[in-house]
């Protein structure tokens, strides 16, 4: 799935691509993408006319703004966005179709088709589902240590599945969970509530230093994950131990371990990150 670093990059790019253009239509082929209106045709209908003034992002979600909606688009496991020709060929994976007043197309395509759409009137996006429970940007200033500590001491879970829990902070998947586990020297098992002030406070640094290094990058490469310009990642060079199984710590040479924790497979090396 996509990570915050994958996101902000398709972000970034989106911006260069379709910032300013002005939609003439809408084609859904796969309505249960839409979740919101609950009507596929209205949600064709809302966005004819309207014009991308800029696109954010709040975790792993997409926040186009429009002159009268913001469009909240989640990616899921496979989701990705590109710019093309009205004329170009189409693939079977294309499922959603924003045709623009200058002869482009935004094609969504996803083949799991896991992908989710929600269309709101400004401010209302932030006041209900999927955005209402998330917890705060590891690049803002309100994700502070105390906040991260307060969190981590309400949890009786692993610090594993505490760090997926969007609600804790947002952006962080499988992938950046355990590359800051590793960087922090801390075991996916420890009970999230019983690290140390110095483990918390070096945890919300290499949180916040881990993403900053993989959005500078591009983004990771795993998987089938591409931006919107069909551009791979470059982070996967730069990683410790996710997907690194059997292969020599970086550090000190011992064999990475993979095994599964809050349901997830974990990769860690077992000399740097003791119990």
């Amino acid at each position: 799935m996509p990570e915050l670093p994958e996101v902000e990059t398709v972000r970034r790019t989106l911006v260069q691509l379709v910032k300013g253009k002005t939609i003439a239509e809408v084609e859904v082929r796969w309505p249960k993408m839409i979740k919101e209106p609950d009507d596929v045709q209205q949600f064709e209908l809302l966005l004819r006319g309207q014009t991308i003034l800029d696109i954010g992002r709040r975790g792993k979600f997409l926040l186009f703004t429009l002159s009268d909606y913001v469009m909240v688009s989640h990616l899921r496991m496979e989701g990705r966005y590109g710019l093309f020709a009205k004329e170009e060929p189409m693939n079977k994976h294309v499922h959603v179709i924003f045709r623009f007043t200058d002869g482009t197309e935004l094609r969504y395509q996803d083949v799991r088709k896991f992908g989710t759409y929600h269309l709101f009137k400004p401010g209302e996006e932030l006041k209900t589902k999927p955005l209402v429970n998330l917890g705060p940007e590891p690049f803002d200033e309100s994700f502070t240590v105390d906040v991260l500590k307060q969190k981590l001491q309400r949890t009786n879970r692993n610090i594993k599945a505490a760090l997926l829990d969007q609600s804790v902070v947002v952006g962080l998947g499988n992938i950046y969970v355990d590359e800051a586990l590793f960087r922090s020297n801390i075991h996916p098992e420890t009970i999230a509530s019983s690290l140390t002030d110095e483990q918390i406070r070096t945890l919300h640094r290499e949180i916040i230093l881990t993403l900053q290094d993989a959005v500078e990058k591009g983004g990771s490469t795993v998987r089938s994950y591409v931006n919107s310009q069909g551009e791979i990642g470059l982070f996967q060079l730069d990683i410790f131990v996710y997907g690194r199984n059997d292969e020599p710590c970086k550090k000190c040479g011992t064999v990475i371990e993979k095994s599964v924790v809050a349901g997830r497979g974990t990769h860690i090396c077992p000399n740097c990150q003791r119990k």
